[in-house]
């Protein structure tokens, strides 16, 4: 494969994050937290001077990295910090190469990379560093997000920008797939001033103990996704988008394959992800179909964005084409009960109101992944006291502790997810012990103060040095 891109110039997308009123968070977390974030601000802006924070990832929309960046840097710009956020070009051909690294560091996949594929993936990266160190200058830091950008670190390191990498992704257990992928991506993150990731067990061995740092990612909780909205406000939204029955003058904003809506007052179970087959919304869909819809009521709702619009995710049209079809496969009474939505990302804020919708409306809210880097659907349900069923893998087991929702040890085990689900159904009581519980549990450990002051420490040490 050979790179089409040399001759463009500017490849690189400036994404504009719009100032987040780092005041507003202080009656969520309280004085003392909100004061420790300004004096650690204070200290890092007289460290720092005049250099920048360059953040580089793949997709400026679409998916949790996207969405960690429009609040960090939102609220870094807030706090005087100088930091610029960019998108990397690539071809369809880059990220289906990037798509069976990502998956492969969650230990599954199996299909190593050719000469021919490294070679593209390469030539991309070589063209997108080309536009970068054209602005970036000396002092300044790069920040590095996932295998998509990995290549971009040797060209950074031989012009003498400080290069930090942050890995969002990785497996609880390596294996030989997992092995694999971090013998193709090694070769270019030696000798990096920093290494982020979200779990000591996503750490592979070859990197330097003493550059390591673990930051658990965090929501935005005054983010349109988030912010709290009232119960008209809620039937509203999920009514116009076509998941809800109720009367609209205007069309669907969403895209639902759906038999029949869901009443008001009838039970929803919701999972909202990416359509990634590590999400795995058909098993969710079985275990639905045949634990839960013959012996309680209520509705499931798989809940995505439209394919088309994610750049970085190449299987998300088929993962999504397996559901409806797996849906068109199930008996009338169970496909009654499942509705598949499709959620348009032309209008950020309406999305990020759909999904809050979505998850307050939601009796419970599942994430059934079979790996996960952090999964903040999990946190952003619970921050919205709603109860959560979710896999014990990769970051959901650290949000979702005891008595703050339920884990399945296994998620191929349909017979436990279903079990646990038809049991949250049926009890009232423990929806609201495991919702209260949740919502404090995330405004302790997930909130953007935690996550920035973890960040200024580490940039506070790289430049130390």
């Amino acid at each position: 494969m050979t790179s089409t891109l040399d001759s463009q110039h500017s490849l690189l997308r400036d994404v504009v994050a719009g100032p987040r009123s780092v005041a507003a968070l202080a009656p969520l977390i309280g004085a003392e937290r909100y004061e420790a974030l300004l004096r650690d601000s204070a200290a890092f802006r007289q460290q720092f001077g005049h250099s920048t924070i360059w953040n580089v990832n793949s997709t400026a929309t679409g998916g949790g990295v996207a969405e960690l960046l429009q609040a960090l840097v939102g609220y870094a710009v807030d706090l005087g910090v100088d930091i610029r956020w960019l998108v990397l070009h690539g071809d369809p051909a880059f990220f289906a190469i990037t798509k069976r690294l990502h998956n492969a560091l969650h230990g599954h996949g199996g299909e190593t990379t050719t000469p021919a594929e490294a070679s593209h993936y390469e030539d991309i990266l070589a063209a997108n560093a080309a536009d970068l160190l054209e602005r970036v200058k000396p002092g300044d830091v790069v920040l590095l997000h996932d295998p998509q950008t990995a290549g971009l670190a040797p060209w950074l390191r031989r012009a003498g920008v400080r290069v930090v990498w942050r890995c969002h992704i990785g497996a609880d257990r390596g294996n030989r797939v997992t092995e694999a992928a971090w013998g193709f991506l090694r070769r270019y993150l030696g000798d990096l001033d920093g290494y982020v990731f979200t779990r000591y067990e996503f750490v592979p061995s070859w990197v330097p103990a003493g550059r390591t740092w673990i930051i658990p990612p965090s929501i935005d909780p005054l983010s349109p996704k988030n912010a709290p909205m009232d119960p008209a406000a809620v039937r509203e939204v999920m009514v116009a988008a076509g998941l809800l029955d109720g009367p609209h003058a205007r069309p669907p904003r969403a895209h639902v394959v759906a038999e029949r809506l869901p009443t008001e007052d009838e039970p929803l179970v919701a999972q909202v992800s990416r359509w990634d087959r590590l999400k795995d919304m058909p098993g969710v869909l079985e275990a639905f179909a045949v634990q839960v819809a013959p012996r309680t009521a209520g509705t499931l709702a798989l809940v995505g964005p439209a394919t088309g619009e994610v750049a970085d995710d190449p299987e998300g049209a088929q993962v999504y084409a397996d559901c409806v079809r797996e849906w068109g496969r199930l008996p009338r009474a169970a496909r009654e009960r499942v509705l598949l939505a499709s959620l348009p990302l032309d209008d950020l804020e309406e999305n990020a109101r759909m999904v809050n919708a979505v998850q307050r409306h939601a009796t419970v809210v599942v994430q059934k992944s079979l790996a996960e880097g952090f999964g903040l659907t999990v946190a952003e349900a619970m921050w919205k006291g709603r109860p959560v069923i979710g896999s014990a893998v990769g970051g959901i087991a650290d949000q979702i502790v005891d008595g703050a929702g339920l884990l399945v040890p296994d998620p191929r085990d349909l017979s436990a997810f279903g079990g646990q689900l038809r049991c949250l159904l049926g009890d009232a009581d423990l929806w609201h012990r495991l919702g209260g519980a949740a919502h404090e549990h995330v405004r302790r450990n997930f909130l953007g103060d935690v996550h920035l002051r973890r960040y200024a420490a580490l940039f506070r040490t790289i430049l130390s040095v």
